[in-house]
């Protein structure tokens, strides 16, 4: 159980956002957002009692050496500024960018999770994570990410140049999203398979909320009288995001 939170103040808030996809589909769309993930971060910063980026930051990221993809400098910065003025960022990794190390850590202070997190949150447990392979379903990306992440693989790949190797993944990632923009995945209801995942995990350690992000849908689905899971939508349709204080958890959309 994560207690980094469990004595926020009534007056602070836990901010949780996820899928920027930064990169995507290009330099100019991008930077839009970006410029806009950027606005609302100045607009939070006064009350943020923590930060948790929930996955998929950016479009593609891998960590070489002596290396990082080219972009996103303007988020790092603001985030390396909220770190400086006592605000704990939270980032956890997504299947765009699993490859996440110890950069960030390094560079802004952040604290990298891989996989999902207990949180206590005020007198909220609440278990927060990417979603990425959860629930029922999906093998064939299942079996994809555990190749990926073999550091075998990962070993291997690095010996490709920089040049070589980011366009491949962004070739790869860029195929991806035209086919689910083509035929995007439809609400699922209870079959839900992060939905289904809550479910199991409820029926064996409770959770007041289960907060993840991965499907790009703003989801507030009752799992019991008591636990609710709440997907965070993206930055891409929906520019949405979560907002935690002692008591509760508000699902808004950020209008400039």
């Amino acid at each position: 159980m994560n207690t980094l939170f469990a004595s926020i103040t009534p007056k602070k808030k836990i901010y949780a956002a996820s899928d920027f996809h930064l990169g995507a589909p290009d330099a100019e769309q991008s930077r839009k957002r970006e410029d806009k993930l950027l606005r609302w971060l100045n607009t939070i910063a006064p009350s943020a009692g923590g930060l948790i980026l929930a996955g998929d930051i950016f479009d593609f990221w891998f960590e070489y050496k002596t290396v990082v993809p080219k972009g996103a400098v303007r988020l790092l910065g603001k985030l390396a500024e909220l770190h400086a003025a006592g605000i704990p960022i939270i980032i956890f990794t997504g299947n765009h960018d699993l490859w996440m190390q110890d950069y960030l850590a390094e560079e802004i202070g952040a604290t990298i999770y891989h996989k999902p997190v207990s949180f206590q949150i005020g007198d909220r447990k609440i278990m927060i994570g990417h979603g990425d392979g959860l629930g029922p379903g999906d093998s064939k990306f299942k079996i994809i990410k555990r190749i990926f992440l073999s550091g075998l693989n990962q070993w291997l790949f690095r010996w490709l140049h920089p040049d070589i190797g980011i366009s491949i993944a962004n070739k790869w990632s860029d195929r991806s999203k035209a086919k689910c923009l083509k035929n995007p995945l439809p609400f699922l209801g209870e079959m839900e398979p992060i939905f289904v995942h809550c479910k199991e995990m409820e029926a064996t350690a409770h959770h007041d909320y289960y907060i993840f992000g991965h499907r790009h849908l703003m989801l507030n689905m009752p799992i019991t009288e008591n636990s609710t899971y709440i997907n965070l939508g993206d930055w891409i349709n929906y520019y949405s995001y979560a907002e935690i204080n002692q008591n509760s958890v508000e699902l808004k959309q950020f209008e400039d």
